[in-house]
This record gives structure tokens, C-alpha cells and sequence, in this order.
């Protein structure tokens, strides 16, 4: 049975749009996914690299996490300075 035909007949089931089924579903994926340890040393590498900002890091994992990962590209940074500036 394909994802959209499963989608109707639960949305038929609990008499609601089908849209609604799909938007809890992805909203329950999406926080299950970011607590996912490989995942979330994606999305931290991602704003190491400058490929999200801080903001988008807050959203997708915890705010203990965007903090860490927040300090830590800090330091990274400092570093890199620090090393360019011993050459």
C-alpha cells in the first residue's frame, strides 16, 4: 500500500484532512530524526561549515547541543586564527 493511500485512510479513520495526517507525521519525524546521535553530528558539522546559521541549528536540536556546538566552533575558529598567526 503506497504512503499516500495509507495517509487517506487514516485521515478517513480519524475524520481529518489528509494534509493534517501528513504535516503530525512529519513534525513527529523530525523530532524523533534530531535526536538521532548521527544526525545531529550532521546538522552540527553543517553549521561548523557555515551551511546553516545559529538559528536554523537552534531549530533542529536541543538548546544544550546549539550551545555546545556554538562554544566549540568558537574555539575552532580561535584557533585557526591563532595557528595562521604563529606562521
Amino acid at each position: 500500500m503506497t504512503s499516500h493511500v495509507r495517509a487517506d485512510a487514516l485521515a478517513d479513520v480519524l475524520n481529518e484532512d489528509r494534509t493534517d495526517i501528513l504535516v503530525t507525521a512529519l513534525r513527529e519525524y523530525l523530532q524523533d530524526a534530531t535526536h538521532d546521535d548521527a544526525l545531529v553530528q550532521e546538522i552540527a558539522a553543517a553549521y561548523y561549515d557555515d551551511g546553516i546559521t545559529y538559528e536554523q541549528l537552534k531549530s533542529l536540536v536541543s538548546a544544550e547541543d546549539a550551545a555546545n556546538s556554538r562554544v566549540l566552533k568558537e574555539q575552532l575558529d580561535q584557533d585557526y586564527i591563532d595557528d595562521v598567526a604563529d606562521l
